[in-house]
């Protein structure tokens, strides 16, 4: 089988499973790797099926009330994230990435870097948050400190910053807000560092908060983000 039955099996996800375009594609990565890495065996030509129809959904946005309501059965760092999310618009991943120097607290702004499409970007930094976060700071730096007599404290750098600042692994500046409760082995260097606290850590607290306050819509992480493109969209800002 080649071309032409790939096309035929993906038009028929199409057409007769109506999958999203994002199943189709998937189903079209996963053959494409079997004949590439498994099998061995070229694709002649570019593989045109039936392309499943794209479905806009409108985004969950919760009621002021209604985050309040979440944010109240949570406590502690995933607490204080969610908080980020809804007043910042961070999306979870980049508010995991987050390190130090990305907070300004003097300018009121916060610094995304590599967000979505690899962009940089600058958001909003709520005063409302600041004062906890400067003591969930001080909480961070000691335990860099801690790890740094126990000479550790090394934080992952992309290689071009590596390199270019040397010794920057060690400094405060350029940990992570949150970092991880454990060190780790990292696997691409075998250097032994403190990571960036797991997503599925926050995820799993908000569905938590989510159920305990009874909330009837399907809400996440990325929910938070929505609720702040709502209420900004309201003061007439648009935010990327």
């Amino acid at each position: 089988m080649g071309k032409s039955e790939i096309e035929a099996f993906l038009s028929y996800l199409a057409v007769h499973e109506d999958v999203s375009a994002s199943t189709q594609r998937q189903a079209l990565n996963a053959i494409i790797f079997l004949y590439r890495d498994v099998l061995d065996i070229p694709i002649e030509g570019e593989i045109e099926p039936v392309k499943a129809k794209r479905h806009r959904r409108l985004p969950v946005v919760m009621t002021q009330s209604e985050v309040q309501q979440v944010l109240n059965q949570m406590q502690g760092t995933h607490l204080l994230m969610a908080r980020l999310l809804y007043g910042s618009g961070l999306r979870l991943i980049e508010c995991c990435r987050l390190r130090v120097q990305d907070l300004d607290f003097e300018g009121v702004k916060i610094y995304v870097r590599s967000g979505k499409g690899g962009k940089d970007r600058i958001t909003v930094f709520p005063k409302s948050i600041q004062q906890d976060l400067r003591i969930h700071l001080s909480r961070v730096k000691e335990l860099h400190n801690q790890d740094l007599s126990q000479g550790y404290g090394e934080t992952y750098l992309p290689n071009a910053l590596a390199k270019k600042y040397q010794n920057a692994a060690r400094e405060f500046i350029w940990q992570y807000v949150f970092p991880s409760k454990k060190l780790s082995t990292d696997p691409r260097t075998g250097i032994v560092r403190r990571h960036h606290v797991l997503e599925s850590g926050l995820q799993k607290a908000v569905k938590r908060a989510v159920n305990r306050a009874g909330i009837m819509k399907r809400v996440g992480c990325h929910t938070f983000r929505h609720c702040f493109v709502s209420k900004t969209s309201l003061w007439g800002h648009s935010f990327a």
